[in-house]
Order: C-alpha cells, then sequence, then structure tokens
C-alpha cells in the first residue's frame, strides 16, 4: 500500500468501527462477557493505540529518524505483518500498560468516538509528510511486536481496529 491507500485504508477501517460501537444499544456498550473486554473498553483500547502515534508524528520526520532509527531489513507486507501479530496473540501477548482500557460508561461512548475520529485525522495529515521511502526505512518501537517501519505501523493500525471490531462482533453473538 502507498501512502494514499494507507490513508484512506485508515480513515475507512476505523470509521467503520466508530459507527459500528456509536449504533450499539447502551447495555450491550458496557456489557462485558466472559471476561472480555465490552465493547466500550474495546473503544477506549484501540484509542489509547492510536494516541500515541497521532502525538508522535507531529513530530518532524528527522526527530523521528533520530529518535528511533532506521529498519535494517525488508519491511513486511500487510499480509506477512498480519500474520506475526497474530502469532504473537496465539502465544499470549495481550495489552498492557497504559494500553489497557479503562471501565467504560455509556456517557463516555461520544468523547471517546470523537477523540479517536479526532487522531486518525491527525495521523493521517501527519503521514503525507513522509515519503515513501521512509515508510520503510524509519522504525518505530511496537510493544508487543518490536521495531517496526512506519508502514508496518500503518498495517498494524489498520489491522488492529478491524481485529477489534470482530471481536467486539463475536463476544455480542455469545
Amino acid at each position: 500500500m502507498n501512502i494514499p491507500e494507507i490513508k484512506h485504508k485508515l480513515i475507512d477501517s476505523h470509521k467503520c468501527f466508530t459507527d459500528y460501537i456509536i449504533n450499539l444499544p447502551d447495555n450491550i456498550f458496557t456489557e462485558s462477557k466472559n471476561g472480555k473486554w465490552s465493547p466500550g473498553q474495546q473503544l477506549d483500547h484501540i484509542r489509547r493505540s492510536v494516541q500515541p502515534l497521532a502525538l508522535g508524528f507531529r513530530l518532524p520526520g528527522w526527530l523521528i529518524k533520530t529518535i528511533f532509527g532506521k529498519s535494517n531489513r525488508q519491511g513486511r507486507t500487510y499480509e506477512s505483518l498480519v500474520t506475526k501479530y497474530e502469532q504473537k496473540l496465539q502465544e499470549g501477548g495481550r495489552a498492557s500498560g497504559r494500553f489497557i482500557p479503562k471501565e467504560i460508561n455509556v456517557a463516555d461512548r461520544i468523547k471517546l468516538v470523537n477523540s479517536l475520529t479526532k487522531d486518525i485525522q491527525s495521523l493521517t495529515r501527519s503521514i503525507q509528510k513522509f515519503s515513501e521511502a521512509d515508510l520503510e526505512n524509519t522504525v518505530l518501537p511496537h510493544p508487543l511486536l518490536g521495531k517496526l517501519t512506519i508502514r508496518e505501523m500503518m498495517f498494524f493500525t489498520i489491522h488492529h481496529v478491524e481485529h477489534h471490531l470482530n471481536l467486539i462482533r463475536k463476544n455480542i453473538s455469545l
């Protein structure tokens, strides 16, 4: 995927997620089943995952390269990144630290959706300052997957929201 395709996919996948969340009945939005996160907590987790990217990408590109460095390997395809993430989950990988959502109530829904939407808008604006080469060569740390290129981090961000939307749908049907 090139930069315009990544931007489009980021916006579309997160809009699909937030549209689904907004239309859930209040009791479903806050309901946790079998120890799994409620849809509201899933929303908070996604927001907590996107927010540091949106903030970090406001830094100048040269500073991001200086702080996190350059890739020393060939970048992964979207499919390869998804496979690696799914493997880490099967091995027991889970969210930790600041990425773990708090308890969410119905009154939090619109605020969280608006915050996530704002962060995705910021992220998609910021990604345009990078060249295609920057996306392949500049790395960022991921808490579960290690160092990822910026392109891989965008692939992860796209898949991550789709993954959590699928979890919500699955948990609701239980």
